[in-house]
């Protein structure tokens, strides 16, 4: 029997370890982004990506996915906290690569983290797509101006700057000034 492949741990907001999601958080603060479309990949069990985006004046909205069930669970207890959440941010627990394109919105921002990280020969057995399939679907559902962001510190970076080199030969997509440990696409318009 075929089983999902998930992460059965959970990953703590640790600054020195993994920055990404904090840099991502003061990168947008620093834009002064609002009222934005953002696409986030591993939430974390601290989830301060949707904290954030849902923060009074901010009113970013926030589409999570975790393949940690420990994550998920934590997302559902911050709902049942702070209902009020729930308007901005949404987390779900699932494989990204098994995204449809059909069941996503337009996106501002995709922070692609964790591309390479997670994708094993298990996926290939109920037909998960790639890191670079998976990039390409979410970069076409990047509005014109939106940006995707790869994170320089994982430790498959390699994996990720394949992807972000074939995404920009690909896809109207070019290199943007980085962001800390953040590396920034921009979608060309028209």
């Amino acid at each position: 029997m075929t089983k999902l492949n998930y992460w059965n741990q959970t990953w703590s907001l640790d600054e020195a370890q993994c920055p990404c999601d904090l840099h991502f958080v003061q990168y947008l603060e620093e834009k002064k982004v609002t009222n934005a479309a953002i696409f986030h990949f591993g939430t974390g069990n601290h989830h301060i990506v949707g904290l954030k985006g849902a923060e009074d004046g901010v009113n970013n909205a926030v589409l999570g996915i975790t393949a940690s069930p420990q994550e998920y669970d934590d997302y559902v207890e911050l709902l049942i906290k702070n209902p009020r959440l729930g308007h901005t941010y949404k987390a779900y627990f699932g494989d990204i690569y098994q995204l449809d394109a059909r069941l996503l919105p337009q996106f501002d921002y995709a922070a692609l983290f964790h591309v390479g990280e997670f994708r094993t020969p298990e996926n290939d057995v109920y037909g998960a797509l790639t890191d670079l399939e998976m990039t390409l679907l979410i970069a076409d559902k990047v509005k014109p101006g939106g940006e995707i962001l790869f994170y320089t510190g994982s430790f498959a970076y390699d994996k990720a700057e394949a992807v972000a080199n074939e995404l920009i030969k690909v896809r109207p997509f070019n290199p943007a000034p980085d962001y800390k440990t953040l590396k920034v696409y921009r979608k060309r318009a028209g």
